[in-house]
């Protein structure tokens, strides 16, 4: 039988073209979620066995939701691994029509905020809107009968019935997305080669100035390479935060393990959200 996948949909989103990328040959079940959130949840309640989702972009940093909903809303997933995606934005269109005609430009806000500069010399007179997804966006353009534009792959205008009026219109051309394999908790990925663990942690106990210093020393002061930090709100009132880590090894490594015990110590919690290769092929724990 085939695995079941849960992706931002609907078709045609780059989640979609990075799942396909990212799973070959193999035969799976593939679930188009209206969310990230949703996608995750998936995983959670047992409608899907695993969810690939954006977790950071090189040029916009990360995907907010993916980590406010493994902080908050899914304590029982892993990420099990990930798949790096290039990612090239087109504008579409229902139909050909002159740039300055555009009056809305509908897409994803990582997508809009990665064409930001784009948008602000090529369409300086429209209106930038949100749309749930780049595909979504597309959709939306495709059944109105406004002049409206959309960031999204040149998947979706295939699948929607659109053009493309322009391909590549992200402000940089190494566009990246960084996306991870969601599994249930107590997933065991395997591979060779470098892993990563992707760790949050709030409420330093010794909250003074230098404490959150103090806190990453444990992991300097025993080599352990920290390859991103993140602070999120903790929704708790202003001024109080989660730290999201990343970095390198896996979390049964001694000089890893004995740092994250250390933080134990320091922080009121710290949860390791996963603990995977970097490079893989296939989906992980399968």
């Amino acid at each position: 039988m085939a695995i079941r996948i849960a992706f931002l949909g609907p078709a045609g989103t780059f989640s979609e073209d990075a799942l396909r990328a990212a799973v070959g040959e193999a035969e799976i079940d593939a679930r188009a979620a209206p969310t990230v959130y949703e996608a995750i949840r998936a995983v959670a309640e047992g409608e899907a066995e695993r969810a690939l989702v954006p977790f950071e972009n090189s040029i916009e940093g990360a995907v907010r939701s993916t980590l406010d909903t493994l902080a908050f809303e899914a304590p029982s997933v892993t990420i099990a691994g990930e798949h790096d995606h290039p990612i090239t934005n087109s504008l579409i269109a229902r139909a050909e029509l002159p740039l300055e005609r555009i009056e809305v430009v509908l897409s994803h806000p990582q997508a809009s905020a990665q064409c930001a500069r784009f948008i602000r010399e090529q369409l300086p007179r429209a209106e930038v809107r949100a749309a749930a997804s780049t595909a979504e966006a597309v959709r939306e353009v495709s059944v109105s009968k406004e002049p409206w534009g959309a960031l999204g792959a040149a998947s979706a205008a295939r699948i929607y019935g659109c053009v493309v009026l322009r391909e590549a219109v992200e402000d940089t051309p190494d566009n990246v997305t960084r996306f991870v394999w969601i599994a249930p908790g107590g997933t065991k990925p395997a591979g060779a080669g470098p892993w990563r663990t992707t760790l949050v942690f709030h409420e330093l106990g010794a909250d003074h100035p230098g404490a959150l210093v103090e806190a990453l020393t444990e992991f300097s002061s025993r080599e352990v390479n920290l390859t991103r930090i993140e602070s999120r709100p903790r929704r708790r009132g202003l001024g109080r935060y989660m730290f999201f880590i990343d970095l390198d090894g896996a979390e049964n490594e001694p000089a890893v393990a004995e740092a994250i015990e250390a933080l134990r110590r320091k922080a009121e919690s710290v949860r390791i959200l996963g603990s995977y290769p970097v490079v893989a092929n296939g989906i992980p724990g399968t």
